[in-house]
């Protein structure tokens, strides 16, 4: 009897323990779930691309994953749309079997879409840039992002009647007054030693050159032997006034008996100069100790490439001031000229003297800087009070030689 009433005890005390347990341990995950939710913001999306640029071979097309992300406390619907695509291609966002506009994203989660572009029939190689952006149903919040796809030339690295040309990059991108050079390889699989002659086929006033890697020594021919392959650069120097915009260059190589040829492309971005001065020419002025003195001065873009985000920066004596109005400049197309404001202000405890001050021009690849001699005379005030001591002594040497005259 006592043993049944101990076990009954036991399975009675064992119930109880397991039923606390219960009670103490399943209000756990819901309190740290809630715990989580207090750490994110009332609201926040991002919709970005798994990857932001890729290489494709001309003729394919692409597949790239685009992540949705709902990093906010409340559930979201959210449309989805590419709203620049370059011509020459086809692009939508899709999902494993249907085109998607929107999606709906819980909280704190992520939802994975696809965004597929195909190009059409006879799109070239050069760079395409693809805009992406997500937006809330109630359009309060936005994210933008891009992707860019760089279009090579598809086994536009002939082999051609035992010659192989190769290179690993066929685009190079870069400003109207650089330097390009392409790195190429040629093989030769004949079963002879060939001297192979090279040709470049380019824009008009372009300056296209053959030269061996790292040196700077030129040549129009080259010796492979038989079976064996030799790496040359190819430099590229832009005309002075091309246009922003792509620019193919192709690449002959030729023997007796083989020929083969690649096709090379130079994107041009354009030229970044800025030109600053004043009206006049003169860089210099007057101020007086403590008071603002005024000059205008011009910033113009003299490159073919648009400046965006052009700032203005100073180096100046301790405890001087110098302002510009405008502070800065949001835009200055090719061609165009802008006038500015810049107030100097010397120091009150400034000596009389020349000083110099240098304006920096900053555009978004380019800075120009202009000194100027400031040139700081004594305060307008002390001047009356100087005229106004010799005054008082003038007079006062007046009724002395008055009185000794009566005397």
């Amino acid at each position: 009897m006592n043993r049944k009433k101990d076990g009954f005890s036991f399975f009675l005390t064992f119930c109880f323990i397991t039923f606390l347990a219960m009670q103490m341990l399943s209000p756990v995950p819901f309190a740290s779930a809630a715990e989580d939710k207090k750490d994110l913001p009332p609201r926040k999306i991002s919709v970005a691309p798994e990857y932001t640029g890729v290489i494709v071979p001309k003729g394919e097309s692409v597949s790239i994953d685009l992540n949705v992300i709902n990093g906010g406390r409340q559930d979201e619907y959210i449309n989805v749309s590419l709203p620049s695509i370059p011509k020459g291609w086809k692009a939508r966002v899709r999902t494993y079997s249907f085109d998607v506009t929107g999606v709906y994203v819980k909280s704190d989660s992520t939802k994975s879409l696809t965004i597929k572009a195909e190009p059409e029939e006879g799109t070239s190689p050069g760079k395409y840039t693809f805009s992406v952006k997500g937006q809330t149903q109630d359009g309060q919040l936005t994210s933008s992002s891009q992707v860019t796809v760089v279009v090579t030339e598809a086994e536009k690295e002939k082999k051609a009647k035992g010659v192989n040309i190769s290179t690993s990059y066929p685009v190079l991108q870069g400003p109207t007054d650089a330097k390009f050079e392409f790195s190429i390889e040629v093989e030769n699989k004949t079963d002879k030693d060939s001297i192979f002659n090279l040709i470049a086929q380019g824009p008009k006033n372009w300056e296209i050159n053959f030269k061996p890697a790292y040196e700077e020594k030129y040549f129009s021919s080259l010796r492979i032997k038989a079976e064996r392959s030799e790496s040359m650069a190819v430099e590229v120097k832009p005309y002075v006034l091309a246009e922003p915009g792509q620019y193919p260059i192709k690449v002959k190589v030729k023997s007796e008996g083989a020929e083969g040829e690649v096709e090379l492309m130079v994107v041009l971005s354009g030229t970044y100069k800025l030109d600053v001065g004043t009206p006049t020419g003169l860089l210099s002025l007057s101020a007086f100790q403590g008071e603002a003195a005024n000059l205008s001065f011009y910033v113009k873009n003299s490159g073919s490439a648009t400046q965006n985000e052009v700032k203005f920066l100073s180096f100046k004596p301790e405890n001087w001031k110098v302002e510009f109005k405008p502070e800065r400049l949001e835009a200055v197309p090719s061609g165009e000229l802008k006038q500015v404001e810049v107030t100097i202000t010397p120091a009150r405890e400034a000596l009389v003297g020349d000083y110099s001050v240098n304006l920096a021009v900053e555009g978004g690849k380019v800075t120009k800087n202009m000194e100027l001699r400031v040139t700081v005379k004594a305060s307008t005030a002390w001047g009356w009070v100087g005229i106004g001591i010799i005054i008082v002594v003038i007079a006062g040497l007046v009724t002395l030689f008055v009185r000794m005259g009566r005397r």
